[in-house]
This record gives structure tokens, sequence and C-alpha cells, in this order.
């Protein structure tokens, strides 16, 4: 029986040491995006040890800032102009490179517009099924994710030898950025090069208010602002409160504010300390993108409203007289 007990301690202690993740960093070869933070905090609920893999152009100092990420066993640094713009034609074979060489149980990235163009390329690629935006981890081949814009929520079984997983920032809490002292080591960036697209330049929308994705503040308008010279108002009082401005689907499409502003399904997943949403009907795309938010307030003339449903606290009120009223008593 002994012997027994000790072969079955030794299995399972090996079969823990197969498991290995891999996580894609976000960065933009300066610092390290905050969703990294949590897809670290989703691996480690897949046990074994944790990789990391940095990619970029003269990114060694992203590198050093993961390597202190609390419960990453070790840094894979890619640095290379062939990763200029981080583009999914380049970033793809140093995966499947990656891959080959370490043998990875999982591979891990955000469900962002990064991990969203890079995930499924490289799971065809492999031939895998890939899992996207997860909210949970059931086990190390069961999760959860939600669909239907978020009014069901399903949980998928894979038994690919290896899963290639996106995982939703909000569903997990970030990893500790301190603690960690992993070491780092070169990608196999060998005979890697990217014929098939160019990376030119971007241009970055600048703003002095938090970054709408890990703000703890959110003020959303929608439709109900009539045009992009009111979202002003909201605009100076973000200012007062420290907090990001977000959009409706239908402020966008409306033209009152860029893209890069629009909350929901098709745009950014937030989940803030408090989420303010002025003149936003509730639409399920947008509600898929913020009902995660801890404290959630709606301002809106219709009582009847869908977002009154899943707000906390609710103001049925003309957002044009309410707001002004904040504004003053903040000042």
């Amino acid at each position: 029986m002994l012997a027994s007990k000790l072969s079955r301690n030794r299995f399972c202690t090996l079969l823990k040491r197969c498991k290995s993740t891999l996580v894609i960093v976000e960065h933009n070869n300066e610092k390290v995006t905050p969703i990294t933070l949590n897809t670290v905090s989703a691996a480690s609920k897949l046990g074994g040890e944790i990789s990391c893999l940095v990619a970029g152009s003269q990114c060694a100092k992203v590198a050093e800032e993961v390597s202190k990420i609390k419960g990453v066993n070790k840094v894979l640094l890619a640095d290379s102009d062939a990763f200029k713009g981080f583009l999914p034609e380049a970033l793809a074979p140093l995966l499947i490179a990656t891959q080959n060489q370490f043998k990875y149980s999982h591979i891990l990235a955000g469900a962002t517009a990064f991990g969203k163009n890079l995930i499924p390329r490289v799971a065809a690629k492999m031939d895998v099924s890939p899992i996207s935006d997860i909210i949970g981890v059931e086990s190390e081949d069961t999760f959860v994710r939600t669909i239907y814009a978020g009014n069901a929520v399903q949980t998928v079984k894979s038994n690919d030898d290896i899963k290639l997983v996106t995982v939703r920032g909000t569903a997990f809490p970030p990893a500790e950025e301190t603690g960690g002292s992993a070491a780092t080591d070169k990608a196999p960036v060998d005979g890697i090069s990217n014929d098939l697209s160019k990376f030119i330049s971007q241009e970055l929308s600048k703003s002095d208010r938090p970054e709408l994705t890990s703000a703890k503040t959110v003020i959303s308008g929608g439709r109900g602002m009539k045009n992009g010279e009111n979202f002003k108002m909201l605009y100076d009082l973000a200012d007062k409160m420290n907090a990001a401005v977000g959009a409706s689907r239908a402020a966008v499409d409306a033209g009152y504010v860029p893209n890069d502003l629009q909350v929901g399904q098709t745009g950014k997943i937030v989940a803030p300390e408090l989420y303010i949403a002025v003149g936003i009907s509730g639409a399920i795309q947008h509600l898929a993108g913020m009902k995660d938010s801890k404290v959630i307030v709606a301002i809106n003339k219709d009582p009847e409203a869908p977002i009154f449903q899943v707000a906390d606290y609710g103001l049925v009120a003309d957002l044009f007289k309410v707001i002004p009223e904040m504004d003053g008593m903040l000042k």
C-alpha cells in the first residue's frame, strides 16, 4: 500500500511537471499592457510552470518588467525588427517555433485585438480549436466563456493536446507586479521573417485621462447625448473624477466620438469600480461590455430603458440638467 501511494504521488508530481503554460505578453516595447497581468492570473489556475513570451523591437526592458511578476517562472525574449508592429504574420511563426521547442500544454493571450488577431491564426497552423474570451478555468481542459452577448454561459472542454486560449481580462484579478524573479532566455527567433505584410506607422490617440479598459471609473455617453459637442460635459466631469470616457455603439456610429471609446461586445470590455451610463438605453451588446462593473449608475429620461435592469442606482432625469449639477457639486 505504501509503495502504491508513493507511486501515485510520484505520478501526480510528474503530471504537474508536464503541465506548462505560455503567456503571450502584450506591450508597447516600453511597458507591459495591464491585461497581461490578468492573463498570468488565469494561467496560475492551470497549475504547472508559467513562461512568458516577450516579442517586439528593442523590448528588453519589458522582459525585465515581466520577470518580476509573481508566479512567472521563465521569460522568453524575442527582440528583433521582424516583430516591429506586432504583426501576426511574424508572431505566428515565432509562436509555433517556441511551441515546437518547449512543448507547452497551454498558450494564453488576452482577449484584445492583439490576442484575437494572433491566437486563431496560430490555432489554424497547429490544427487545433481556439477557445476564446474565457471568464473561468474549471480544470486544465475545461473553461467557461459567455455566448449570445453574455446572455448565456458556456462550459467548454477541449480534447486537443495543446489549448490555445484568449482570456477576458475583467474576469480575473491582475497578478502582482512584484515578487517574482524569473530567468530570461532567448526565444527561437533564428530564421523567422515576414514577407506577407509590412508595418509602416501608427497614430495613437493620447489623453491625460486613464486608459478606458483599466480605469477605476468610467463615464459613458450614448445616443441621448444628441451630438458630439455635448460630450464635452462628460469630458469635464471625467476630468474632475479622474475617470475615463466611453461611449455606446450608437454614439460611435452616429459620429459623436471616435470608435476607440466604444464599450460593448464589438468594442472594449470594461469592469471599473464605478460605471456611469449617461443617455444609454442599454442594448444587449453594450451590456456585454460593462455589466461586470462593481457599481453601475444609469441616468436616462426613459424609465423603461433596459439599462435600469442591471443598474445598482438609477436616475430617471434629463441628462442635460443632471450632468451640469454633478459638475457643479464636484467644483
